[in-house]
């Protein structure tokens, strides 16, 4: 049973569902502080200037877990974020087959960061047609300490094998995961290079570490055997 956690992010990167992919539990932390200006409510995408942020505006104070995140709707920020898609990619590819999922989302009134984050998640591994079970950490008791909630996760599931991101070593305590008999894997994720938007037109050349919507909207249903067929490999 191999078991990866990784917070909830916004429109995340094609390495994130590179690890959903391989897991048989995909468990979002929701239940952990909330980090500003990281990618838990931003993420880039591809336009012919180069790339740009797509921004989910929020009330923040040092502390505040994930799923306790207010959005600050006073900005019109789902209408923002539908305009710069459909601005940026309405010629690409698949734009029109996949675009109506995305406008559903943007469509309703969200209150919670974690909300929309999990929803985009879950819908992008069922569009991606990713078979992993996907939970939310807040479900389960676990403790405090950094490491001994991932093991107290993966306990749950009797995991026998936890996927790290390739930061997981710095914070990580190896022997704890070593005394319940779970054995750490580091995701060495090579990003591919696939047809995009905007190369051709006289601008920057392939952009790497965009939102997975790049990739979906040009590559549509290969999408999954671009992230499968190109992927790292781990220690």
């Amino acid at each position: 049973m191999l078991i990866t956690i990784h917070q909830p992010q916004y429109l995340p990167w094609l390495g994130y569902f590179d690890k959903a992919q391989q897991a048989d539990v995909f468990i979002l932390l929701d239940d952990v502080q909330f980090k500003k200006n990281e990618w838990q409510n931003r993420n880039r995408i591809r336009t012919a200037q180069g790339w740009q942020w797509l921004t989910v505006p929020v009330y923040h104070e040092f502390g505040t877990k994930i799923n306790d995140i207010k959005i600050d709707n006073k900005i019109p920020w789902c209408r923002h974020h539908q305009k710069a898609i459909e601005l940026n990619y309405c010629k690409a590819p698949y734009f029109e087959q996949y675009f109506p999922y995305f406008q559903k989302a943007w469509d309703q009134e969200w209150e919670n960061l974690s909300d929309i984050n999990i929803y985009f998640v879950r819908m992008i591994i069922e569009l991606l047609g990713i078979k992993t079970k996907v939970v939310l950490s807040s479900e389960y008791e676990a403790a405090e300490h950094k490491t001994i909630r991932l093991v107290d996760l993966c306990k749950y599931f009797d995991a026998t094998t936890y996927l790290s991101g390739e930061g997981g070593m710095a914070y990580l305590d190896e022997e704890h995961f070593k005394a319940h008999d779970i054995k750490i894997l580091i995701q060495q994720y090579q990003h591919p290079v696939y047809p995009q938007r905007w190369m051709h037109k006289g601008a920057e050349g392939f952009i790497s570490h965009l939102s997975v919507v790049d990739l979906i909207f040009n590559c549509g249903p290969e999408s999954l055997a671009v992230l499968s067929n190109l992927e790292g490999k781990n220690n």
